[in-house]
């Protein structure tokens, strides 16, 4: 038996999109001569649905592309995928979270996922009625099968013997002699996941004695991206066959033979956060129907990168850097972002700020009595570049790019409705430090960013000889310390920790208001973070 992992990229709500893509790989598990081909969690419908699942209707639509689907299929091939079904039963939600096992003139078997995530960006419990894995058995063509989706296989305790569910599901499924587990998933990625997804995996495959084949997801959905890099274990945890990352990929295993189709290299660590945060740019734009970027390109290094990874995203043409020099930039700050255009081959506008910035100081302090230099006069320079960066969008239907990373959005070291203006934020979810990480990969095949623009003190350039460090603990310091409190959530320790938590805790409302930010770390900010803005907790 020849089955076909597909690895798809849906379009969350855009069922009759997914239903011809689900149809085109169908095809080419056909011309491989498979006798299965199994998709990721949710293709049908597209994942996460979230509160779309309040909009009856788009139930309704899904269930009419999905029964045109049956009807268009070819004659000979099992397919399994997944989607959106109804609960029968009168109590409880209103919703399963299904596959189907669909074939040519063969009436739909459905499996419904037990584990139900939560936790950081998921609710699915919101909407979705809890199935019964020990159901998950199938046979198909002379081979039996357990089928699991996603979370059903997360619930093993880890080395010191935790678990996120009082639970494990599959612990009480009675023990019966199959071919494969199979497994349809629709797993965010972040930096350090695949181990997760290989340690259940193969407790999973060492619990059943069998193979396990796990179907991922690609694509991202707002903030969430979904990485793919699918694969097939043999019954002792050693891979038998990869899947692309962070593009579609179809492959296939010979279930009597392991004979597989490809076997696809590891990516390096480095490589895997820049495809990543394209991804990420690449289908929010997609998605939504935005055709056009642009950034402000202050000669720093957060701009630099951001920009960089738009290009790769959308192509030189579709991004458009503006600088923005005002009455304290250093000279130099705009022949680098000028440089750095020409060597992205991206158009590049200037705008001078300074005379706006004079005539709204002047109003200001006429009508409000405004008295020497403060943080006013910074952060009315910050609005003022928002303010025509913005003007950009308006008048080219261009989305902006903000270009903060995390470091700076942990300790509030941002300006709202200044430099947080914009539609997504690349680099929201990066220390410091994985900033300049991309941005030294992207200059080893030649100079890309200017090297000076890596090895400057990085500067908002608000006041004179403006540093970031006079404002904030050194970056080593302050990204160690982020990803202690915000990722790990742990108690402050060190100096550095003991200043940024309660400066983390008082700056949430800056947060909130933040663009979408693309999440690569185990916790974010975001959707995953559901911090309150008003308390009193500063330090704990």
């Amino acid at each position: 038996m020849r089955i076909a992992v597909a690895q798809i990229n849906p379009v969350l709500a855009d069922f009759q999109f997914n239903k011809e893509k689900i149809l085109d790989f169908v095809n080419q598990a056909v011309q491989r001569k498979c006798d299965l081909v199994v998709f990721p969690e949710c293709t049908l419908f597209g994942y996460h649905p979230f509160d779309l699942l309040e909009r009856e209707k788009l139930v309704a639509k899904q269930e009419a592309e999905f029964k045109d689907l049956i009807k268009k299929l070819p004659k000979n091939i099992g397919v399994i995928m997944g989607l959106i079904t109804r609960n029968p039963a009168k109590k409880g939600r209103p919703y399963f979270n299904s596959a189907a096992l669909i074939a040519k003139g063969e009436k739909p078997r459905f499996f419904h996922k037990q584990l139900l995530p939560t936790g950081d960006v998921f609710d699915e419990a919101r909407f979705i009625e809890s199935g019964d894995v020990s159901k998950n058995y199938f046979k198909w063509k002379g081979k039996k099968f357990f089928l699991t989706i996603c979370e059903d296989i997360w619930a093993w305790p880890d080395a010191k013997g935790n678990s996120p569910y009082r639970e494990n599901p599959l612990a009480k499924v009675k023990k019966q002699k199959i071919d494969m587990v199979i497994n349809l998933s629709a797993s965010p990625y972040f930096v350090g996941k695949m181990k997760q997804r290989e340690y259940v995996t193969q407790k999973t495959a060492a619990y059943f004695n069998a193979p396990i084949m796990y179907v991922n997801l690609v694509g991202a959905q707002d903030e969430i991206i979904f990485d793919g890099g699918s694969f097939v274990l043999d019954k002792k945890g050693k891979k038998l066959l990869t899947c692309q990352q962070f593009s579609e990929d179809i492959n296939v295993i010979d279930l009597n033979t392991l004979e597989v189709w490809n076997k696809n290299p590891k990516l390096e660590a480095i490589e895997e956060l820049r495809r990543a945060l394209v991804l990420g740019i690449r289908d929010f734009c997609e998605k939504t129907g935005i055709k056009k970027v642009h950034l402000g390109l202050s000669g720093g290094i957060d701009s630099a990168v951001v920009a960089v990874l738009a290009v790769d995203a959308l192509g030189p043409a579709n991004v458009v850097g503006v600088g923005l020099p005002g009455p304290f930039n250093a000279p130099q700050s705009l022949t680098l972002a000028k440089d750095l255009a020409s060597n992205m081959g991206v158009d590049f506008k200037t705008v001078e700020i300074g005379p706006m910035y004079e005539s709204v100081l002047k109003a200001l302090n006429k009508g409000l009595g405004l008295e020497g230099f403060s943080i006013v006069n910074e952060n009315l320079q910050a609005r003022l570049r928002g303010l025509t960066l913005m003007a950009w969008s308006n008048k080219e239907n261009s989305m902006l790019l903000t270009t903060g990373n995390k470091s700076e959005y942990a300790s509030g070291y941002s300006t709202l409705y200044g430099d947080m203006c914009g539609g997504l934020a690349p680099l929201g979810d990066l220390t410091k430090a994985q900033v300049y990480a991309l941005a030294r990969y992207y200059n080893k095949q030649g100079e890309v960013i200017p090297q000076e623009i890596i090895d400057r003190p990085p500067s908002a350039e608000l006041r004179p000889n403006q540093k970031d460090q006079d404002s904030l603990p050194e970056y080593d310091d302050l990204d160690k310390a982020v990803t202690y409190l915000v990722e790990k959530s742990g108690p402050a320790k060190s100096a550095t920790e003991k200043w940024l938590l309660p400066v983390l805790m008082r700056t949430e409302f800056k947060r909130w208001q933040a663009p979408p930010i693309l999440k690569v770390s185990q916790h974010s900010f975001g959707r995953g973070r559901r911090y309150p803005v008003a308390h009193r907790a500063r330090e704990i």
